[in-house]
C-alpha cells in the first residue's frame, strides 16, 4: 500500500510540473504577440498613418474582395447547404428550418455584387430585414473596439461620427444619460445622410410606405402616413435664460416648439377587393332595413341647433342672471285628447286633422318583432361578430402604429389635459348625487343648528329633528358613516330591493323622507340646501357637468308643479346643471294601492301636465320656466324582473287593469309615443327645448329591451348586455347611439368590474361614456367621476387620450345647449372627423379622431354596399 501511494504521488507531482511549464511557455508567446502588436502600431503612428486611415483602407479591400466575382463563387463553394450570409449555419433543432421550407436557400447577386437572399426566402406578409451596410457595420466595430482597449471614451473623440438612430417615441435623436449632449465635440448625432432610407422606415423615421407586403387574398392592407394640418394657433417659447445654467432637454423643447398637431401618422385602410358573397348582401339588406326603421321612428329636429343659433362669440357665455324669470306667453289655439294612450294633438277644436300622427302600437311591436327576428338569424350573427371582431383589430393595430404619435401630440397642445376638459356625468341620480360623508356632515349641521325645526308627521305627531333621532336612540356623536350604512356592499348584488334600501339613512325610511324627498313636510328644503352644496361643488371643479334625474312617479298630475316650485322657489340652477325626469315602472305597486286604476291614469297623470304648460304656459308659469332646463325622459326600475314579452296586439293602456306590471317594451313605446308628439307638434314648432328620450336600458333582463330602445331611443343609461347580442351591437355602433356606461355601479349590482364590457365597447368604437349612477351608494371621493375614470383608467389601462375621447363622447351625449358645447369642445364641433375637432379644447388628437371616423365611414359603406349617403354633420 505504501509503495502505491508513493507511486501516485510522483504521478501527480510529475502532471502538476508539466502543467505548470505548458502554462508558462503559453503566457510567454501571449506577450511576445501584445509586444510586437504594441510595436507596429507605434511604428504605424510614427509613419504618419492613422487608424482611420488603416480603417477605410481596410474597408475598400473587403470592398474589393467582395465585389470580385472569384472570390464569390469560391466562398459559395465552401459554404454547404446555401444557407443565410456568413461563415456557418445555425440551425435550432426545436424550430422548423425556414430556409428549407422556402426553398433551399438560393442566393442570389445584389447591390453591387453582394450576397443576399432571394425575395421568396422572407415569410408572406413580413417585411424585409432593415439594417446598415455592411462596411459601416465593419468600420463601427473597429473604431469601438479600439477605443475599448485605449480605455478612452468614445463620446470623447473628434475624429469619428457617432450615428444613433432616432426613437419613435421622441422627435429626436436619443441620448446617452451619460453623455453631455451640449458639451460634447461630437458632430449631429440624427446624420440622417449616413442612413439609407430603409433602415429610417424601420425605425418609424421614414416617408410614407407600407409596412405589410402580403395580405390574404380577399383583403388589401395598406399603411400610409398622412399629414395633419396644423392648428391657428402657434406656440413660441424661449429657451434662454434657464435657471442655473441648466440646459433644456432637447426632447421637451421641440415638443414645445412645435405647432399642436403637425404630425404624419400611419393610416391603416381595410377594403375588400372582392364583391360580397350573396349571403353577405342578405345580412347587409337586412341591417339597412334596422337602420332605415330608426330613422323613421327617432325624434329629429327640424332645423340644428347650430343652424338656429350661429356662434361667433368664442368666448365664455355669460351665465343667465335670472333664470327663473317668467313672462307671459300667449295660448296657441292647439287641441289636444288621449286617444288609447297616445295623445292626439289638432290645429283647433274644430279639426279633424291629426298633426304628425306617430306609428300606432300594432306597428311598433310588429316592427320590434322584425327587429327581434333579425338578431335571432345565424349567418346575421356570424357576420356581425366578424365586423365587430375586426373593428376591435384594427384600433389595437391603429394604437401599435400612432399611440406614440397621439401622445406627441397631446404634448403639444396647450393648457389642456385630461382635468381641464370637460367631463358629463350622465347618468346620475338626483337623490344620490352626494358621497355618504358629505351626507354625514349635513345632518350632523342640521342636528346642531336646527334640532328644534318641526321635519315630519309621523303617527298623528308632528316631530322635531331632535325628537326624531331620539325616537331612534340616537345622537349627532354617534353618527358615522358605517352607522349611516348608505353604501352598497356586497349584500346587494343581484339584490336590487337591498340596493334601494341603502337610500335609506340608517336603514330609516323617515331619515330619508327629511333629508333625500322634495315632497315633504319642510316642502323639500333640507334637499335643496344639501343640493345648492353639490352644485357649488361642481361650480368650484369648473370642468365637470351633472345631468340628475329626478322623479315623477304618476300618482296624480300636481306632481309636476310641486317639483317645479320646490325647484324655483330654492332656486336650483346651475351652469353646470341640466336635469332629466326619471319615470319609476311602478305600475304594479300603484294599482295594489289603489292609487290607479289602469295604466292609461298613470300616463294621463305623467303627459297631460306637459301638454298643457306647452300649449299654453301660463297655466302652469313655473313648471314652463322648470322645463327649459329639462333635457332627458328617463325609465328606471329592476329590469331583471321576469316578464312576458308584448304581442303584436296588446291591449290598449285603458284595458291595462290588472295588477301586473307591463313589459318594458310596452312602457317604452307610450313614453317614445307621447313623447315624440310633444316635441315634434308643440314644443318644436313654438320655439321650446325638446325633450329627448334616454331610458335606463340593457342593465339585465332579456335582450328585447335593448331592440326597442335601438328602435326609439337617443341614447340609453348602461347597455351592458350588448355583450350578449353581436347583431344589436354592431347596429348600436352603425346608429353611434350612446351608451352613458358605469361599470362601479354595476360591480355593485349586477355585474363584476373585470367583466364588464365597456373597454371592448370603447375599442370597438361605440359611442361610450363614463358615468357614476349613484355616488352615495358607489363613491367614497369628493370628486366621484374623476374617481370612475380613475379607476376605469386604472384596471384598463386606458391612456390620457382614451380617456380625453371618453370625455369628449359624454360631451356629445349630454342635453347641454349648443352655446355651451360650442365652449366646450369647439365651435365646429357637429361636423364629423377631424373637422369638428378642436384640439385646444378636447384634448383629443385629430389623428384618434379622424381613425374614429374613416373607420366608421367604412362600415357603413360595408353594409351599404359602396351606396351609403354620410351627411357631413352629426345627428340632430
Amino acid at each position: 500500500m505504501e509503495a502505491y501511494a508513493l507511486h501516485m504521488a510522483m504521478a501527480a507531482l510529475v502532471g502538476a510540473s508539466f502543467v505548470a511549464v505548458s502554462a508558462y511557455y503559453m503566457h510567454r508567446k501571449t506577450l511576445n504577440q501584445l509586444l510586437e502588436f504594441a510595436k507596429s502600431v507605434e511604428k504605424d503612428r510614427e509613419n504618419g498613418v492613422t487608424d482611420d486611415e488603416e480603417d477605410e483602407k481596410n474597408v475598400l479591400e473587403d470592398e474589393k474582395r467582395f465585389n470580385n466575382k472569384k472570390y464569390v463563387e469560391k466562398r459559395k463553394n465552401r459554404r454547404k447547404g446555401g444557407g443565410l450570409i456568413g461563415y456557418y449555419r445555425r440551425v435550432s433543432n426545436s424550430l422548423p428550418d425556414v430556409t428549407k421550407i422556402n426553398g433551399g436557400g438560393d442566393e442570389k447577386l445584389v447591390n453591387g455584387g453582394r450576397l443576399d437572399m432571394i425575395d421568396d426566402r422572407i415569410p408572406p406578409g413580413l417585411s424585409r430585414l432593415r439594417k446598415l451596410p455592411e462596411a459601416h457595420e465593419f468600420k463601427m466595430f473597429k473604431v469601438r473596439l479600439k477605443y475599448e482597449l485605449s480605455g478612452q471614451p468614445l463620446g470623447k473623440v473628434n475624429s469619428t461620427k457617432s450615428v444613433r438612430p432616432a426613437s419613435p417615441k421622441s422627435p429626436v435623436a436619443s441620448a446617452s444619460a451619460f453623455e453631455s449632449v451640449e458639451g460634447s465635440d461630437d458632430e449631429d448625432l440624427t446624420d440622417n445622410s449616413k442612413l439609407n432610407s430603409s433602415y429610417l422606415l424601420a425605425n418609424g423615421d421614414a416617408g410614407a410606405e407600407s409596412i405589410f407586403q402580403t395580405v390574404p387574398n380577399h383583403m388589401n392592407a395598406v399603411v400610409e402616413q398622412n399629414p395633419i394640418p396644423a392648428a391657428s394657433m402657434i406656440r413660441s417659447h424661449s429657451v434662454s435664460g434657464d435657471l442655473h445654467g441648466v440646459q433644456p432637454d432637447p426632447i421637451a423643447a421641440d415638443i414645445l416648439r412645435k405647432e399642436p398637431e403637425h404630425e404624419s401618422f400611419m393610416r391603416l385602410k381595410i377594403t375588400p377587393n372582392e364583391v360580397p358573397s350573396p349571403d353577405e348582401v342578405e345580412v347587409y339588406q337586412v341591417l339597412q332595413q334596422c337602420l332605415e326603421m330608426r330613422e323613421r321612428y327617432l325624434f329629429r329636429e327640424e332645423v340644428a341647433p347650430w343652424e338656429k343659433e350661429v356662434i361667433t362669440d368664442p368666448s365664455t357665455p355669460k351665465p343667465n342672471p335670472n333664470p327663473f324669470s317668467y313672462s307671459p306667453e300667449g295660448k296657441t289655439d292647439h287641441h289636444f285628447q288621449m286617444e288609447d294612450g297616445v295623445v292626439h294633438v289638432y290645429a283647433n277644436k274644430d279639426s279633424t286633422e291629426e298633426l304628425f300622427p306617430v306609428a300606432d302600437a300594432t306597428t311598433f311591436f310588429t316592427d320590434l318583432h322584425r327587429v327581434l327576428k333579425i338578431i335571432a338569424a345565424g349567418n346575421v350573427r356570424t357576420l356581425c361578430h366578424h365586423r365587430l371582431n375586426l373593428l376591435e383589430q384594427k384600433f389595437n393595430l391603429h394604437l401599435m402604429l400612432n399611440a406614440d404619435r397621439e401622445f406627441l401630440a397631446q404634448k403639444s397642445a396647450p393648457h389642456r389635459d385630461f382635468y381641464n376638459v370637460r367631463k358629463v356625468d350622465t347618468h346620475v341620480h338626483h337623490s344620490a348625487c352626494m358621497n355618504q360623508k358629505h351626507l354625514l356632515r349635513f345632518i350632523k349641521s342640521k342636528l346642531r343648528k336646527e334640532p328644534d325645526e318641526v321635519v315630519i308627521f309621523r303617527d298623528g305627531t308632528y316631530l322635531t329633528l331632535r325628537e326624531v333621532f331620539e325616537s331612534l336612540d340616537l345622537t349627532g356623536y354617534d353618527l358615522n358613516v358605517d352607522l349611516l350604512d348608505v353604501h352598497a356592499d356586497k349584500s346587494t348584488f343581484h339584490r336590487f330591493d337591498k340596493f334601494n334600501l341603502k337610500y335609506n339613512p340608517c336603514g330609516q325610511s323617515r331619515l330619508r323622507e327629511i333629508f333625500l324627498k322634495q315632497d315633504n313636510l319642510i316642502q323639500g328644503r333640507f334637499l335643496g340646501e344639501l343640493t345648492k352644496q353639490v352644485f357649488s361643488d361642481l361650480g368650484a371643479s369648473k370642468y365637470q357637468m351633472a345631468e340628475y334625474r329626478i322623479s315623477i312617479y304618476g300618482r296624480k298630475q300636481s306632481e309636476w308643479d310641486q317639483l317645479a316650485s320646490w325647484i324655483v322657489n330654492n332656486d336650483l340652477y346651475s351652469e353646470n346643471v341640466v336635469w332629466l325626469i326619471q319615470l319609476p315602472r311602478l305600475y304594479n305597486i300603484y294599482k295594489e294601492m289603489g292609487i290607479v286604476k289602469s295604466f292609461q291614469n298613470m300616463l294621463d297623470n305623467i303627459f297631460l301636465p306637459l301638454f298643457e304648460v306647452t300649449v299654453d304656459p301660463d297655466s302652469h308659469p313655473q313648471l314652463h320656466v322648470f322645463l327649459k332646463q329639462v333635457v332627458g325622459l328617463d325609465l328606471v326600475d329592476d329590469e331583471s324582473k321576469p316578464e312576458r314579452r308584448p304581442t303584436k296586439h296588446m291591449p290598449t293602456p285603458e284595458e291595462w287593469t290588472n295588477v301586473f306590471n307591463p313589459a318594458f317594451s310596452y312602457y317604452i313605446y307610450y313614453c317614445y309615443a307621447n313623447l315624440y308628439t310633444l316635441n315634434k307638434v308643440l314644443r318644436e314648432s313654438k320655439g321650446m327645448t325638446t325633450i329627448k328620450f334616454r331610458p335606463h336600458c340593457g342593465e339585465a333582463g332579456d335582450i328585447d329591451h335593448l331592440a326597442a330602445t335601438f328602435i326609439t331611443c337617443h341614447n340609453i343609461a348602461h347597455g351592458i348586455n350588448l355583450r350578449k347580442s353581436p347583431v344589436l351591437q354592431y347596429l348600436y355602433y352603425l346608429a353611434q347611439v350612446g351608451l352613458a356606461m358605469s361599470p362601479l355601479s354595476n360591480n355593485s349590482l349586477f355585474l363584476d368590474y373585470h367583466r364588464n364590457p365597456f373597454p371592448t365597447f370603447f375599442l370597438r368604437g361605440l359611442n361610450v361614456s363614463l358615468s357614476t349612477d349613484d355616488p352615495l351608494q358607489i363613491h367614497l371621493t369628493k370628486e366621484p367621476l374623476v374617481e370612475e375614470y380613475s379607476i376605469a383608467a386604472s384596471v384598463w389601462k386606458l391612456s390620457a387620450c382614451d380617456l380625453c375621447e371618453i370625455a369628449r363622447n359624454s360631451v356629445y351625449q349630454s342635453g347641454f345647449s349648443h352655446a355651451l358645447k360650442s365652449h366646450w369642445i369647439g365651435k365646429s364641433y357637429y361636423l364629423r372627423g377631424p373637422d369638428g375637432n378642436d384640439i385646444h379644447k378636447t384634448n383629443v388628437p385629430h389623428i384618434r379622431v379622424e381613425f374614429r371616423d374613416t373607420i366608421w365611414r367604412e362600415e357603413m359603406q360595408q353594409v351599404y354596399i359602396g351606396r351609403a349617403k354620410i351627411p357631413e354633420e352629426v345627428e340632430k
